[in-house]
């Protein structure tokens, strides 16, 4: 197993960052909106859903709104000229404040498995809820991945990439070498409070070494540091987010397509759910320093 996890990620890795560096971000969102679709298909899966036909239209809900917001430019260009209302264009920003809703639902999600685990395991979504919730969450890390990529040169993507691999490295390492509390035994017995704080270790370092060489003022670094260590916590929760979807469902994995990995979303469940935390912030700090 650990043989095959580390043959896929030497595979991956280097397409991961090929990807990132050198594709314009059309085609970088376009990759990752894939990626995102076949987590959704996995997602119809963890719901019990079996209909081909539901999970086609499923994977549409996802579709629809991903094309408005790749075209969204484009849309009020037309709309403008279509109703002869220039002031339109003033609201291609207004897609920022879409940010919001998964943050504050990242939050309190991390709230309510922290404080109440047995109720989060008993907890019972209608179908459509549970269509919508998975909807909501890959539609919200494919579309602010992509505005990360699009934001300030590729390099602050990587840097999130990285965050995310060496706190998820530094998490199993330093949890499997000093974890003796589990973090949350009744959702994931193998997570531990020690490798909780070696993940947050891992983004302080990250942070600093980052900072330094994107030249950013001591204030900003701190700040980094800051977001860096917040991105992995909520990133950790995210993780044991979809255990919970997971162990309501009854299954170990959520798909089989990486070998010695599982599927899709048993590897970016933590990016999923930190990404749009970490666009917020760094959409802040960069307003600042400019």
């Amino acid at each position: 197993m650990l043989l095959q996890r580390i043959i896929t990620a030497v595979i991956l890795i280097p397409l991961v960052v090929l990807a990132v560096l050198k594709l314009p971000t059309e085609y970088f969102s376009l990759i990752f909106a894939v990626i995102m679709l076949l987590g959704a298909w996995e997602w119809t899966n963890l719901i019990d859903m079996t209909s081909v036909l539901k999970r086609g239209l499923f994977l549409l809900l996802l579709i629809v709104p991903m094309l408005v917001i790749h075209f969204w430019t484009q849309i009020l260009e037309l709309a403008s000229l279509t109703f002869d209302i220039p002031e339109v264009r003033d609201y291609s920003g207004v897609i920022e404040w879409l940010v919001i809703p998964p943050v504050l639902f990242w939050i309190v999600a991390m709230v309510l498995i922290r404080n109440a685990p047995d109720s989060v395991l008993k907890l019972q979504l209608k179908p459509r809820n549970k269509v919508f919730l998975g909807a909501f969450i890959l539609f919200s890390a494919w579309m602010f991945l992509s505005r990360l990529h699009a934001l300030n040169e590729p390099k602050m993507t990587l840097y999130f990439l990285v965050l995310i691999w060496s706190a998820d490295i530094a998490a199993y390492f330093v949890g499997k070498k000093y974890g003796t509390t589990k973090l949350s035994p009744e959702i994931s017995p193998g997570k531990t409070i020690a490798g909780m704080y070696g993940a947050l270790a891992a983004a302080v370092l990250c942070a600093v070494v980052f900072g330094l060489i994107f030249d950013f003022y001591i204030v900003f670094i701190l700040d980094f540091v800051l977001l860096s260590a917040v991105t992995v916590l909520i990133s950790i929760y995210g993780d044991l987010f979809f255990s919970v979807v997971k162990r309501i469902r009854g299954v170990k994995d959520t798909g089989a397509i990486l070998p010695g990995h599982g599927g899709i979303l048993d590897r970016l469940d933590s990016l999923i759910a930190a990404v749009p935390l970490f666009y917020a912030g760094i959409s802040l700090i960069y307003r600042t320093i400019t």
